[in-house]
């Protein structure tokens, strides 16, 4: 079965979910500095007008301070690394600049670990590296806001390492056709994140994985809100969500499909089936609406917690032949 709509109108977000988080601030630059980027430089600083044939040039002209890049329509064999400052990427058209088949340092289309980044409107395709982790976004540290961007036909689309003080959101963003189980070192997800401190995802699409888990987080505090998880064209595809440790937050009012090729059908929500790294008490998943593809016929589980301590699985809209919670021992 696929989804009707790209995006899920949310019924009843909570006010956490609800609540707005930090703008862009690439939204507040006047149109006429747009204009003003120099057509044969595809890569502009915005503070100084600076056009750049090379994405890392602008990347270190900005180096330890705070500034944004610009990014003209067109397809980049290319890739940077930021290893300082407070940075903004962004398309001046959404989805009109790709970032296609390059990594740096064997990692990814951009190496975040600066204080801080900003991505909107870019496409990130056809990353791979030896290793099978190859992502759109490598983020080793800081905080990371991704809005409007897709990430497709790669090993990974967002990977991290840890930083427990720091924040990821992503918000308005498709990821198709992610991750592996290839490489002997486990399996790449659409999204993977270390031990942050929050990771927060909303109005966003995931869809036809290609092995591993669509989101797979080890942070402290998780918001998975108003997103759909399209696993009807998956392939060798494991859990939707899986939280390995254990979290906080909640999971709410997202929209589940589960196809029929998977690798382990055992469960769309795994909570702490690696150990109990954290609390999982406060954890609420409330408000979804799960069910199978058509033609599939087998039973799951929506809620698999090998913790023992969420209690607050309620309000969801559930297919015949899915369990609501079982305590996995």
């Amino acid at each position: 079965m696929t989804n009707p709509a790209a995006h899920i109108v949310p019924r009843r977000l909570s006010a956490k979910a609800a609540a707005p988080f930090s703008v862009l601030a690439v939204l507040a630059i006047p149109i006429a500095s747009l204009m003003a980027q120099e057509r044969a430089a595809p890569f502009t600083v915005i503070e100084t007008g600076q056009g750049y044939a090379r994405l890392q040039d602008a990347v270190d002209a900005i180096g330890d301070a705070r500034g944004t890049i610009a990014i003209a329509p067109g397809r980049y064999e290319q890739c940077a690394v930021q290893s300082s400052g407070d940075l903004s990427y962004f398309a001046n058209d959404p989805g009109s600049a790709i970032f296609d088949g390059v990594a740096c340092e064997g990692k990814a289309a951009l190496v975040l670990r600066g204080r801080g980044a900003e991505v909107a409107g870019l496409i990130f395709e056809h990353i791979r590296v030896p290793d099978f982790n190859g992502a759109g976004i490598r983020l080793e540290r800081g905080d990371l806001t991704v809005a409007q961007s897709w990430f497709r036909d790669s090993q990974q689309g967002i990977l991290t390492a840890n930083d427990p003080a720091a924040t990821l959101v992503v918000d308005r963003s498709t990821f198709s056709r992610l991750g592996t189980c290839e490489g002997a070192g486990g399996c790449a997800h659409s999204i993977y994140t270390g031990e942050y401190g929050h990771v927060r995802i909303t109005n966003s699409r995931f869809e036809e994985g290609r092995g591993g888990h669509y989101v797979k987080a080890r942070a402290a505090r998780v918001d998975i809100a108003a997103s759909s998880f399209d696993d009807a064209a998956g392939r060798a595809t494991n859990y939707m969500i899986d939280l390995p440790g254990g979290a906080a937050g909640q999971i709410s009012n997202n929209w589940f499909v589960q196809g029929a090729d998977k690798e382990n059908y055992a469960a769309f929500i795994a909570v702490a089936a690696e150990g109990r790294a954290h609390d999982s008490s406060a954890l609420a998943v409330t408000n979804n609406d799960a069910r199978f593809a058509t033609g599939v016929d087998r039973e799951s589980i929506f809620v698999a917690d090998w913790s023992g301590d969420v209690t607050n699985v309620a309000d969801n809209s559930l297919a015949p032949r899915l369990t609501r919670y079982e305590r996995i021992r």
